[in-house]
């Protein structure tokens, strides 16, 4: 149920549309974070007979590094890394520092065996050529705005147009496509990463030089944290989104219609021909958009319609619209993993690959429409053209913007 549904509309905005959740922006210059000393090293130990292995003779592997780097090619005259993370349970991560992008992600499924989940590809090269989004950190402002156009105090700020009539994930070079910087450390939670960008005023048109954060986490929890942030020295607009197409088959495994979906959202926000949403919230019950309880994602997927079919559609998550909240939860019945999203944005967007045709070839497998499937927390789109939604979006000196993403894995 959602909260607000006993309250007037103009109550429900002001709980909904409270800001682009700002906070006050730590002071510039201040003090990094404490950092514990290391105790001094202890007077070096004898070392220990050797120990035969398991298989009679080596000593068993040694546990692999929290996280490493190595070079991965290059972009714009600069030098993309590969990081891998691995948590102390084993699981695998691979982030490369070309659009902040998730490129590998290996969990287990019910039988321990692990795989990778995210579609993508093996090298540099096939993204620079050809990558619908696989992986990527989106800014500085995810999805569509319509008419590729938005007025801001006054002003009227023109973006490329890079989606029929509308810009689309931040425009022909939105972040998803420059080189951020990258560091990795080891924190109690488990191997991090962080990447910074700094997003130049009047980059694809928007007002403002905007310093942008994307950390992952691999915790040994299971779960792949995302936490994004940004602030600005000129207001202008912000909606950051991760953007990996999942498979909890594999990413080669084929489609996921089999899937099954559950998405705590009782409304959706309708869109035109163009998928920009009108402004209109309408109810989900007694529509194939309801995943209100679990159901294979390709259930109804032909009841709606579209060209090409298939769900490309932002939702209302239930519940206080700028709290940590379970958002959805997908499970794949024959490998038994389960992936729970938490996130504290108004919406989500739910995509199904709508798009791949079986031209991308990518880590060995060819994907088809439906190969995997997007959950992309974030605020609606178009905000910034829709009156009740556009502080949402808005970000001014002095505040950041802020969102967090977490990705849960377990197996049934």
């Amino acid at each position: 149920m959602r909260p607000w549904l006993g309250l007037t509309m103009t109550a429900w905005l002001a709980c909904a549309c409270g800001g682009a959740q700002a906070v006050d922006a730590p002071p510039a210059g201040g003090p990094p974070p404490a950092t514990a000393e290391a105790p001094a090293p202890a007077a070096p130990a004898p070392a220990p007979a050797a120990t035969p292995g398991p298989a009679g003779g080596e000593a068993a592997n040694p546990k692999p590094a929290p996280f490493s780097r190595a070079p991965f090619g290059n972009a714009d005259g600069k030098e993309v890394a590969l990081f891998t993370l691995t948590n102390a349970n084993g699981l695998v991560a691979k982030v490369m520092t070309y659009g902040a992008t998730v490129t590998e992600l290996h969990v287990p499924d019910k039988a321990g065996k692990l795989d990778d989940i995210v579609l993508g590809y093996d090298n540099l090269d096939g993204y620079l050529k050809n990558s619908p989004f696989f992986g990527a950190t989106i800014g500085r402002v995810a999805n569509r705005i319509k008419n590729a156009q938005f007025q801001l105090e006054g002003k009227t700020y023109k973006l490329s147009a890079n989606n029929g009539p509308n810009t689309l994930h931040g425009g022909k070079k939105g972040w998803d496509k420059v080189v951020w910087d990258g560091e990795a450390t080891e924190t109690p939670d488990g191997p991090s990463l962080k990447l910074t960008y700094v997003s130049k005023d009047g980059e694809e048109g928007f007002p403002g030089t905007v310093n942008a954060t994307t950390i992952y986490t691999l915790t040994n929890k299971n779960e792949l944290k995302v936490e994004m942030s940004a602030t600005t020295d000129k207001t202008t607009i912000v909606n950051m989104a991760h953007h990996s197409y999942w498979n909890l088959g594999g990413h080669g495994s084929g489609s996921v219609v089999d899937q099954e979906l559950t998405l705590h959202a009782d409304s959706h926000t309708p869109f035109d021909a163009t998928l920009v949403p009108s402004g209109q919230i309408k109810p989900v019950k007694g529509t194939p958009l309801d995943f209100t309880a679990a159901k294979p994602i390709g259930k109804d997927m032909k009841a709606l319609g579209g060209k090409p079919v298939g769900y490309d559609h932002n939702f209302v998550v239930n519940g206080d619209p700028h709290k940590l909240r379970e958002v959805a939860r997908a499970k794949d019945p024959k490998s038994g993993r389960v992936m729970t999203v938490e996130a504290d944005q108004p919406g989500v967007q739910f995509y199904t690959a709508n798009h791949l045709d079986g031209s991308i070839k990518g880590k060995g497998a060819v994907y088809n429409q439906y190969g995997g499937f997007c959950l992309e927390p974030q605020k609606f789109p178009n905000s910034i053209n829709v009156p009740a939604w556009k502080d949402e979006v808005i970000l001014k000196p002095g505040q950041r913007y802020a969102q967090t993403v977490v990705f849960r894995f377990t197996a049934e």
